[in-house]
Parts: C-alpha cells; structure tokens; sequence
C-alpha cells in the first residue's frame, strides 16, 4: 500500500512552482489579495508547515520545539507569522528553491508511508494520509492567491478530491469553529469533477449543493466567497455550511467577502 497522497501533494506543488519559476525576487515580494501576503510570504508558511509535518514523521522532539513555539506565537500573538519568519530564514528565488526542494525530498519518502500511520500535529494526532491531504490542501488554497496575482487559469486535476473529500469530513467542524450546532444530516453534494465525473456525498433530504468541484474546494478552502462561485447552494443548512465553510484547523475565519478574492487581468 502506498500513500498516494504524497503524488498529489507534489503535483499541486509543482503546479504552484512551474508560475514562479521565472519570478526574480522583486516579483517575489508582490502582494496577493490575502491579508496582505506576498508570494515570498506564502512560501514561507508552506515551507515551514511542510517542515513541521516532515519533522512529525522522522523526529517527534524537533517537531514539538517547532511548533511549542509557534503556538506561544499564535497565544501571544494572535499570529504564527513572527515564528515562520524566524525559523523560515530564506527569501526571494532561495526560498522557492529551498520549499521545493523539501517537497521533492518529502514526497517519494511519504509514498512509502502507512497512510494510516498515526504521527503528532498540532492538539490530536493525524494520520499520514490526513498530513498529506493538508498539505495539499494548504499548496492548493495558497496557491490561488498566486494564481490569482499572476492572472493564470490553473489547470486542476483530480486530486481536487482530497480537498473536497477534507471538506465533507469538517462539516461538523465548519459549525463547530464558528459557534454553530451541528446538523443531525449534511446536505447531499453533486459535484462535477475536472474529469467531468459527478462526485456525490452526503444525505438526500438536508438541502443540496451542486456545482463544480472546484467551487466547492474553493469554498471550504475560503479562497473564494460563495456568491463568485458557480454553486447552486439550496436549503437552510446547505447555506449556513456554505457561508461558514472551513476544512482547516485553528481559530474561525471569515470567508472572502463577495468580489474580494479574483483572477487579476
């Protein structure tokens, strides 16, 4: 058994490094639609939690000292970015050179792994296949303010279902984070994937969501509000979902606004 997992994390990674490959480092330091964030800010963040997750799998006593530390950061703070910045020293091309280069190393290692290996992480443990899907769940959602800024159409590809299945599996927690109770049921999904295959989840009865795969990614990724997405959102708890989505770990975030997050031409 391997962790096929880990193919996808690369491939999303390769598809993120293949528009900055020509970046020099001005371009690198351009700012993105999100918080602010440069692109050399973004690989920062990827780079130091894909040094975490690896730490995680080889060297539980390193991992802790990493992320003990970003978590005093976030209590103190409010943010990680003052401990990624420090532990993360590379900037401009050096950095690029330095995330990928992780990523190509981690990622053969990873296939070998038991996906459901289980490894430490931030409050509960995960399993390697978990570890992995975040990983590329971060690469994809980062990504799309590059995308974005650069003003390229990304090419997605099948492995957009560990992001959609990650955001079937936070739909308690998108209501949890956010103060909400939990439907008993979760609406029933009809997504078309790049491949043109239709995706179905969920129950028959609590509302519905169809649309693109994509969209949806983009929803419960928050990189894009609902109302710029293709989505036909039916029901009152396919909307709360929908307006409240969040398929990652930490405190509760606001989705875009409508029209904030776009392709630049």
């Amino acid at each position: 058994m391997t962790l096929s997992q880990a193919e996808d994390f690369l491939e999303e990674s390769e598809a993120l490094y293949d528009v900055i490959a020509a970046l020099d480092d001005k371009a690198l330091r351009q700012v993105t639609q999100f918080k602010g964030w440069t692109i050399e800010d973004v690989l920062v963040h990827l780079h130091f939690w894909n040094r975490g997750a690896d730490l995680s799998a080889r060297d539980e006593a390193a991992f802790q000292e990493m992320v003990g530390g970003a978590m005093v950061s976030l209590k103190e703070n409010g943010s990680l970015r003052s401990v990624e910045d420090s532990v993360i020293t590379e900037r401009g091309t050096a950095l690029r050179e330095a995330w990928i280069g992780l990523v190509r190393d981690m990622a053969p290692r990873w296939a070998q792994m038991d996906p459901k290996a289980r490894l430490p992480w931030v409050g509960p443990s995960m399993s390697a296949r978990s570890s992995m899907t975040a990983r590329q769940m971060e690469t994809w959602a980062h990504g799309m303010e590059v995308f974005d800024l650069l003003g390229i159409a990304r090419k997605d590809a099948e492995r957009i279902r560990n992001i959609v299945v990650l955001g079937v599996n936070t739909f308690g927690w998108s209501h949890q984070v956010h103060g909400l109770n939990v439907p008993e049921a979760m609406p029933i999904l009809e997504l078309t994937a790049p491949s043109g295959d239709v995706w179905t989840f969920g129950d028959a009865g609590a509302g519905r969501i169809s649309g693109n795969a994509v969209d949806f990614a983009a929803v419960v990724t928050q990189t894009r509000a609902v109302a710029d997405t293709g989505l036909r959102v039916e029901g009152p708890i396919a909307e709360t979902w929908m307006n409240y989505a969040q398929c990652f770990a930490g405190p509760p975030e606001t989705p875009p606004a409508p029209g904030v997050r776009h392709m630049q031409q």
